[in-house]
């Protein structure tokens, strides 16, 4: 039976999203739908889809049996009220079970206040021909402290009974003000708003056909993250490339084809323009102006969708441990055009409307590295290790993105790495290796205080002792620093030094060491301090 309603010239198209490009800030969501035509229709519907969708972006198609004119599209902003008898019963017996086991813990409460009663009775009761007894050597004294100890037993037990009850009701009433404010936000009617999609057609006569939309919808995003797994014993990198996806949107994605882009649409396609770059002195007129520019504005702009955004997006279509088998992870298919980047995904489409992130796996790829160390005895006694990697030349683009380091399957911490190009090198910090042993120690601290030329001498000498406890060579950049004078009349020089050293910029010193496994390594440096004796020389306190 034909609903009344809804006129014969218009159909709704049952549709399903079938896939997701979800971009840095945004998401194209493209649904499917197959409808019988009779020939009368001119108007097909799609509905509902979320607020969130940008009207302009809206792009339809389709093939069929019949032939169809696609003569324009439009949408309607369409209210609704949920079904929310179910979602009531459903709170309404969980608030009856509670309600009942809060009302069984009260009469605990009170049958255990009974007890506590009578015991309280029966030593008041008790008390005086009790020690009548005892003042007649009736009643030992054993039997005295068993009675004592009777009474106080069956009082704590009372009162610990009782108070882990008190307890299961404060919980029991904390989840049923959750359930009484759910059911009232329930019970409080609020009209949901949507779109429907309205496209207008000329259909040639009856047939299958098959309609599909794509739109971008809003409050979307994926952002790149990195599992990162090195080895002390091997000289590859394990990197797992991750993505974190996030969507708020309205509408489930279940069971779509995912994939996620690099293109960023919200930029559009022309370079921004350069306006004049106006200096002056503040004129009380100009005050004036830039307070009001500073309050917000009373409604937010609304930016023009990119036209750079509506191409990208019409191009878009009973065992052992021998025997058991490690199971796989999905990846993804990489493929590069210009400076986008895509990776299809071959599962992992199901991402609910939840806002929650939700992790999925791009890829998994292994990379050559070496490894070095740095140290800055002056500030921490240990020495880093460092990673030096190099993208694969023919590989994918690193986006930026937080890493998990992992170093022989410990977690190490995390980091932070910036976009990184295919062929190109970077570096990654894996935290404190304690295979190198450093020490650092003040021999001399020299005052002269012969007066040369009228200025006053502090001399400075320091040994460090770096001491390889690993089992193979290493690299080692070892960093020193000399203070740094900002006054004309303090001189800082380095007088010696072995190895000897330039001094660097901003009194840096800085050595490059090869150490051979066990190896002992003994560095030494000076510096003098000279400034006139009425000068007082502050932050030298080293």
């Amino acid at each position: 039976m034909v609903n009344p309603e809804i006129p014969s010239w218009r159909k709704t198209v049952q549709s399903e999203i079938v896939a997701v490009t979800v971009y840095t800030d945004r998401a194209l969501v493209t649904r499917r739908g197959v409808v019988d035509l009779t020939g009368i229709e001119q108007e097909l519907v799609i509905t509902p889809v979320p607020v969130t969708l940008e009207t302009e972006s809206v792009r339809v198609s389709g093939t069929g049996t019949v032939g169809v004119r696609l003569v324009g599209i439009s949408s309607d902003r369409i209210y609704t009220t949920e079904p929310v008898a179910e979602r009531v019963a459903h709170l309404t017996r969980q608030i009856q079970q509670l309600e009942a086991e809060k009302r069984h813990l009260q009469a605990q409460v009170d049958a255990l206040a009974l007890q506590s009663s009578f015991i309280a009775g029966l030593r008041e009761k008790t008390e005086e021909p009790f020690s009548q007894s005892l003042s007649r050597k009736n009643l030992s004294l054993s039997e005295t402290l068993d009675f004592l100890n009777f009474l106080g037993s069956q009082y704590s037990e009372y009162a610990i009974a009782s108070g882990e009850c008190k307890t299961q009701q404060q919980e029991l009433d904390k989840q049923l003000q959750a359930l009484y404010t759910s059911l009232q936000i329930i019970q409080t009617p609020h009209p949901k708003e949507s779109f429907s999609l309205v496209v207008a057609v000329e259909v040639a006569g009856e047939g299958e056909f098959e309609l599909e939309v794509s739109y971008i919808v809003n409050r979307a995003s994926w952002n790149p993250l990195y599992d990162l797994r090195f080895s002390t014993t091997s000289d590859i990198v394990h990197l797992s490339y991750l993505a974190e996806i996030t969507q708020s949107t309205g509408e489930d994605w279940i069971g779509a084809n995912l994939t996620l882009s690099t293109a960023k649409p919200g930029l559009g396609t022309l370079p921004p323009k350069l306006e004049p770059w106006y200096i002056d002195a503040p004129r009380p007129q100009m005050l004036r102006r830039s307070r009001l520019a500073a309050q917000p504005p009373l409604l937010p702009s609304i930016p023009e969708p990119p036209a750079a955004a509506r191409a990208d997006w019409e191009e878009q279509d009973e065992v052992t441990e021998d025997s058991l088998i490690p199971a796989e992870t999905v990846t993804a298919e990489v493929s590069k055009k210009g400076s986008v980047v895509t990776f299809k995904l071959n599962g992992g489409g199901n991402i609910p409307s939840d806002g929650a992130p939700h992790k999925t796996t791009i890829f998994k790829d292994d990379y050559p590295c070496s490894f070095d160390y740095v140290a800055m005895p002056r500030l921490v006694s240990f020495a880093y290790l460092q990673a030096n990697v190099k993208n694969n030349p023919n590989g994918a683009t690193l986006l930026a993105g937080k890493a998990n380091i992992f170093r022989d399957n410990v977690f190490v911490g995390t980091t932070g790495l910036e976009n990184i190009a295919p062929a190109q090198e970077f570096k990654l910090n894996l935290g404190i290796d304690e295979g190198l042993k450093i020490e650092r120690d003040l021999v001399e601290r020299l005052v002269d205080k012969r007066l040369i030329t009228n200025q006053r001498r502090i001399t400075y000498s320091y040994r460090l002792i770096v001491t390889n406890l690993l089992e193979k060579e290493v690299n080692l950049k070892l960093t020193e620093q000399l203070p740094v004078s900002r006054n004309e009349q303090i001189k800082v020089r380095l007088s010696r030094s072995n190895p000897q050293i330039q001094l660097g910029e901003m009194g840096i010193l800085e050595w490059l060491l090869t150490l051979p496994p066990q190896e002992r390594r003994d560095i030494y440096y000076q510096f003098n301090v000279e400034y006139p004796p009425d000068l007082m020389v502050v932050g030298l306190e080293i």
